[in-house]
This record gives C-alpha cells, sequence and structure tokens, in this order.
C-alpha cells in the first residue's frame, strides 16, 4: 500500500514556484512549502569551465567571501531574470531536490512574476522552468498571488490593496472580480533598503561594509520611523575603516538606520499614494472600509505599516506570513487552477 501511495506521489509532483529576487521558493501540490532558500549559486571556475559548487543556503554564506577562483552569483535582479544560465541551474538544483526520487512525469510548474516584467523578461522566466524540466510552464501575476496568500477575498467583486514588498521590487495593486484593476511596479525593495544603509555608513561614518551585515542591520534595528526617543535600539557593526584601510568596529543607533532609509520608504509611500489616486472611486471606498495590506518580506521593516498609515490615513495591516504570501498564494493557484485559470498564463 505505501508503494502505492509513492507511486500517485510521483504522478502528484506539481509546484508553485516564487522565484524571488533574495529567497526562492517552491511550493508541491497537496504538501504546502517545502523548500525556502536564498536566490543565490555559487561557481567554481577552472580554465574557463564554470561548475556548480554550491546554490541557495551554502552559497549565501559565500558572498562576498569568495577567492578568485570561486563566484557567487545572484541571478534575480529586480524580480527578474538577470543571468539566464545562472537562473536554470538554480531551479534545476532546486526542482531535483524537492523531486528527490526520478520521476515518470515531468511537473507541472507555475511561477509568480513582477506585474511590470515585459514579454521578454516572461519569456526568459519560462525558458528557464521549462528547461530546467517542466512539462508546462504557468505565469501568475505576483500581486494576485500576495493577494491570495494573504487571503483576501479577492474574487469578490469589492476593491482589495495589496502592497506586496519583495527583495527587487515593490507591487502595489488594487483587484476586484479576481484580475487587477490597477497595478504598479517600482523597482524599490529589500535590496534598495540595503544599498541605502551600505551608503549611508560610507558618506556619514567612513565605513565599507558588505550586504550581509546591511540586511543584518535592517532585520535586527531597521525603522521606517524616527524613533520616539530620537535614537532608538543600537548595535555594534564591523567594517573597513575607508581613511585608514583597518577593520573597525562601531556603534550604529535606529535613528541612523532610519534615515538611511527614509528614501526607499519614501518611494513606496509614493508607491501607494500613486495607485490610490488612480483607484476608481467605488473601489476606493471600499479600501477605505477594509484598509491596505502588506505581504512580502519587506513589510516585516519595523514600523513601515505606521509610516504609510501616517501617509495614507488608511488602515494598513501585515499579512500573517508575509514572508510566504507569495508562494502560498501562487500555491492556491495551482491546487484551485479552475477557478483562478483566468490569472494563469501559460502562453506568451
Amino acid at each position: 500500500m505505501s508503494w502505492f501511495g509513492n507511486f500517485g506521489g510521483i504522478f502528484a509532483a506539481d509546484m508553485a514556484i516564487d522565484l524571488g529576487t533574495a529567497n526562492t521558493l517552491v511550493y508541491v501540490k497537496g504538501r504546502g512549502i517545502i523548500l525556502s532558500e536564498p536566490s543565490v549559486v555559487a561557481y567554481h571556475i577552472k580554465d574557463g569551465v564554470k561548475k556548480v559548487l554550491a546554490v541557495g543556503e551554502d552559497a549565501k554564506l559565500m558572498l562576498g567571501r569568495t577567492p578568485g577562483s570561486i563566484q557567487a552569483i545572484r541571478p534575480m535582479r529586480e524580480g527578474v531574470i538577470a543571468d539566464f544560465d545562472t537562473a536554470e541551474e538554480m531551479i534545476k538544483h532546486f526542482i531535483r531536490k524537492v523531486h528527490k526520487r526520478s520521476s515518470f512525469s515531468k511537473p507541472k510548474i507555475i511561477v509568480c512574476v513582477p506585474h511590470g516584467a515585459t514579454p521578454v523578461e516572461k519569456r526568459a522566466i519560462r525558458q528557464s522552468v521549462l528547461s530546467a524540466g517542466a512539462r508546462k510552464a504557468g505565469l501568475i501575476a505576483e500581486p494576485i498571488a500576495a493577494a491570495i496568500g494573504a487571503g483576501m477575498p479577492i474574487t469578490d467583486p469589492t476593491g482589495n490593496m495589496v502592497v506586496d514588498i519583495g527583495g527587487g521590487t515593490t507591487e502595489v495593486a488594487v483587484l476586484s472580480l479576481g484580475d487587477i484593476v490597477y497595478a504598479r511596479s517600482v523597482r524599490v525593495g529589500g535590496d534598495r533598503m540595503d544599498e541605502g544603509i551600505i551608503s549611508y555608513l560610507r558618506r556619514q561614518q567612513n565605513l565599507l561594509i558588505g550586504e550581509s551585515t546591511a540586511e543584518r542591520i535592517k532585520t535586527s534595528i531597521g525603522s521606517a520611523r524616527m524613533p520616539d526617543d530620537g535614537r532608538g535600539a543600537s548595535m555594534q557593526i564591523r567594517g573597513r575603516d575607508l581613511l585608514n584601510g583597518v577593520p573597525k568596529e562601531i556603534e550604529i543607533s535606529q535613528a541612523q538606520v532610519a534615515e538611511a532609509l527614509a528614501e526607499p520608504v519614501q518611494q513606496i509611500c509614493e508607491a501607494v499614494m500613486a495607485a490610490l489616486e488612480a483607484t476608481p472611486p467605488d473601489l476606493a471606498a471600499d479600501i477605505v472600509d477594509r484598509g491596505v495590506m502588506l505581504t512580502g518580506g519587506g513589510a516585516l521593516l519595523g514600523d513601515l505599516d505606521l509610516a504609510l498609515r501616517e501617509q495614507t490615513g488608511l488602515a494598513v495591516s501585515i499579512a500573517d506570513e508575509s514572508l510566504n504570501c507569495v508562494a502560498l498564494g501562487t500555491g492556491k493557484a495551482l491546487e484551485y487552477e479552475k477557478q483562478l485559470r483566468h490569472a494563469i498564463d501559460y502562453d506568451s
């Protein structure tokens, strides 16, 4: 009987992939999210020949720490594929990791894409997924997936606003009757916040830090607003002193981080305001009742919901599993494909 169960499982391995700039999540039909790893690939280069050394968590540890013969690459930039071959290797690796045994049938895979992705970018994602071993590749718009994952009633004839803040892009969308009424994709996200922290410390403290340190600062004491006491929490960080070239440790406060993040936070607020201005009046009235839903890893930035509330005057809430919302929504689109088929694009 158990053999028969395994046999059936081989056929039921259709997947949904949230191919993110920072992390890739894989949802397997009937099993939920079973993989969440950084979107990083490390290569060993010898005599001009590239060999994959590590993918995901192991490769992320190598970022900024590699010798000349090893290269750690993030194939996704701003929500779309920047390095085609590396992305294909990464998708292949994750599919193999999930699909441990060889299967009789290739999986059907649904991938979410930013609303602002061009036809060329969409074709690149589809092609990479097919080359990595998919039988059929469908695409779903990220805002729809995020709203489904956050449990919003998007099929109702009412307005729902979702703001999905990922690593590379922020997607602001108004949804009604299961589709997008208005959407705007701005290329600001977690990566831009990290860059803001790096450039702030370079300018203000003459300290050079790496991406992983900037990310740690953002997740530990990052804030979208100035702390009430004008300083907030603080943490010790290490980097290279640009004046004399030696390693150095300094203390950074929450107020300084808020100042460093002011520009990307303002761009996110402006995108939300622009979406509200472009929303038809009846749907705008619904959004006043229901408020705005924040999803994505960027939604976890301290006080971002308060900063948006101050700008818009609307109720702003953060989705329960904001990091996994897009993957959960893409997975639900796979589970309830008949009801959501209008949202999935199988040909381009």
